[in-house]
C-alpha cells in the first residue's frame, strides 16, 4: 500500500508541533520524535510524529530479530518502535533475573496509518489513507495547549541507598582491579507505587527543560515511555552508519565563566576521557563485524557537547556499509549498545546482571524508526520516564561508568545529577 503524501505551511510551527504531539495522544499506540531543534543534530528531520496502528509485530520475547526482518519485508513502509535491554538474553547466552513491575516485549514494532513529519518550515503528512488528512489536521489545530499544568507532588524513592549503591560499585571495582573487565555502566532505580500523572503533561515539562536531541513520547496502550535521550544509539544514512557513544558528564552553571570551565574541565578529565576511548574501541569493534574493510573511521573523539542541563562527552565513530546489509544485521552485532554496557561486554553484562536490583527493560534500550528505504534513526533510551497508568507505577534509572578511577562517592553524585531533571519536575 502506498503512502499519499501532502505538504503544509503552518505560520507557527513551534505551536504546531505542540498541538500535534497532543493530538496524537488520544491514540492507543503512538509516538513522538523531537530533536529540540538541537544545532548538531544528524539529519533534516525535526520531528516525525507516528500514529493508529495498521499493523504491528506480535509480543515476542524468542527469535525477535528473524520475526522483525520478516514484517520488514512484509510491510516495505514506515516503522517506529523498540529494542528492550533484554533483547540480549537472545543475541548472547545471558538472563534478567531482577525484578520489575514492567513486561515489555524484547522487540515492538508498529506500522501507523497516520505520519507527519516536520522539517523545517514545512509539515509533512504520509499516510495510507490520504481522505482522513484534512479532517485531522483541523483537528490539530483546535487542539487547546495549556502551559501552565499542574501536577500533584509524586514521591519517588531509590531502590539503593547511598550505601548500599557504594558497595556495590566497590565489587565492581574488585572485578576490575582483577582483570575481569575494564569498565561497566552501573545503574540504579528510582520507583513509586502510587502515581497518577499526565504523561503528555509530565513528557512536556521534561522536554521544556532538557531540550535533547533524541527525546521521545511513546505511548503503547497504558505503557508510557517519556523519554529526554541526549544520545544516540545507531543511525543508517544509506550506505552509512553513524552511531554516537556518550560517556563523560558534568553540571552547567548559570554564571557563563563558570560553566565555560566545567566544559573545559571535562574535555580534560583524564578518568572521563578513558571511560569514553574504551566504549570507542568497543564501538569499533562492533562495527567492524558487518562494515566494509577500513571503513570504521572516529570522526570526532571525546567532544564535549552542552545540553541544557548538562555538558555531555561524545565520540562519533562511522562506517561504510553494503548496500543489502540488513537492519537485523547491525542490531545483533552491536546491541546492547557500549555506552549502556561495558567492556568486554558480555563479561561486563554478567557482572551488572548479579549487581543492578532492578530489571532494565526499556531502560537501556532503543527508540527510533526504519524508513520505507531501510534507513533507521534510534535513540538510547536514558533520562527517561516509564509509567504504567493502570498500574500507577512510574520508575526511572540512572547510572554511570565505573572504571578504575572511579570513586563511589562521585559516581553516586553523578547518578543524582542525571536523575535531577525527572526528580525536579514531579516535585
Amino acid at each position: 500500500m502506498k503512502r499519499i503524501v501532502k505538504v503544509y505551511k503552518p505560520e507557527n510551527i513551534s505551536l504546531f508541533k505542540k498541538k500535534l504531539f497532543k493530538w496524537s495522544n488520544q491514540f492507543n499506540i503512538s509516538i513522538c520524535l523531537d530533536s529540540n531543534n538541537y544545532n548538531d543534530r544528524l539529519g533534516d528531520l525535526d520531528a516525525i510524529v507516528a500514529t493508529d496502528v495498521h499493523s504491528k509485530l506480535p509480543f515476542t520475547k524468542n527469535n525477535s530479530l528473524n520475526k522483525l526482518e520478516a514484517y520488514l519485508k512484509e510491510t516495505n513502509d514506515w516503522l517506529f518502535g523498540y529494542f528492550s535491554y533484554d533483547l540480549k538474553n537472545e543475541l548472547e547466552d545471558l538472563k534478567s533475573n531482577n525484578y520489575s513491575e514492567f513486561d515489555f516485549p524484547n522487540i515492538f514494532f508498529f506500522q501507523p496509518k497516520k505520519i507527519w513529519i516536520i522539517k523545517s518550515r514545512n509539515v509533512e503528512a504520509h499516510y495510507l489513507f490520504p481522505s482522513e488528512i484534512e479532517s485531522d489536521l483541523d483537528d490539530i489545530y483546535s487542539q487547546k495547549i495549556n502551559d501552565k499544568n499542574i501536577e500533584s507532588e509524586i514521591k519517588l524513592f531509590p531502590k539503593l541507598s547511598k550505601s548500599q549503591y557504594e558497595e556495590k560499585i566497590n565489587k565492581l571495582l574488585f572485578h576490575i582491579n582483577r582483570g575481569d573487565i575494564y569498565e561497566a555502566n552501573f545503574c540504579m532505580e528510582w520507583f513509586s507505587n502510587d502515581s497518577n500523572i499526565c504523561p503528555f503533561n509530565v513528557y512536556d515539562k521534561l522536554n521544556q527543560i532538557s531540550k535533547n536531541p533524541m527525546s521521545a513520547f511513546f505511548k503503547q496502550n497504558d505503557t508510557y515511555l517519556l523519554s529526554s535521550s541526549p544520545e544516540r544509539y545507531i543511525k543508517r544514512i544509506n550506505n552509512k552508519i553513524i552511531t554516537q557513544p556518550i560517556k563523560g558528564t558534568s553540571r552547567r552553571d548559570n554564571d557563563k565563566v563558570i560553566d565555560l570551565n566545567l566544559r573545559n574541565d571535562l574535555t580534560q578529565d583524564p578518568k572521563e576521557r578513558s571511560e569514553n576511548i574504551m566504549i570507542v574501541d568497543l564501538v569499533r569493534n562492533d562495527l567492524s563485524r558487518f562494515s566494509k574493510p577500513g571503513s570504521v573511521k572516529v570522526t570526532e573523539l571525546c567532544k564535549v557537547y552542552p545540553f541544557e542541563k548538562v555538558h555531555q562527552m561524545i565520540s562519533t565513530v562511522e562506517s561504510q556499509i553494503d548496500s543489502n546489509l540488513k537492519m537485523t544485521d547491525v542490531i545483533k552485532a552491536t546491541f546492547p549498545m557500549g555506552s549502556m554496557t561495558g567492556a568486554p561486554k558480555i563479561k561486563a553484562l554478567n557482572i551488572i546482571e548479579k549487581l543492578e536490583v532492578s530489571k532494565r527493560g526499556l531502560y537501556s534500550g532503543a527508540l527510533g524508526y526504519v524508513d520505507p528505504k531501510g534507513n533507521f534513526d534510534f535513540n538510547v533510551v536514558i533520562r527517561s520516564l516509564i509509567y504504567d497508568h493502570k498500574k500507577k507505577h512510574l520508575s526511572f534509572q540512572v547510572g554511570s561508568a565505573i572504571t578504575s578511577n572511579s570513586s563511589p562517592e562521585k559516581e553516586f553524585q553523578e547518578c543524582l545529577l542525571k536523575a535531577e531533571p525527572m526528580l525536579s519536575i514531579l516535585k
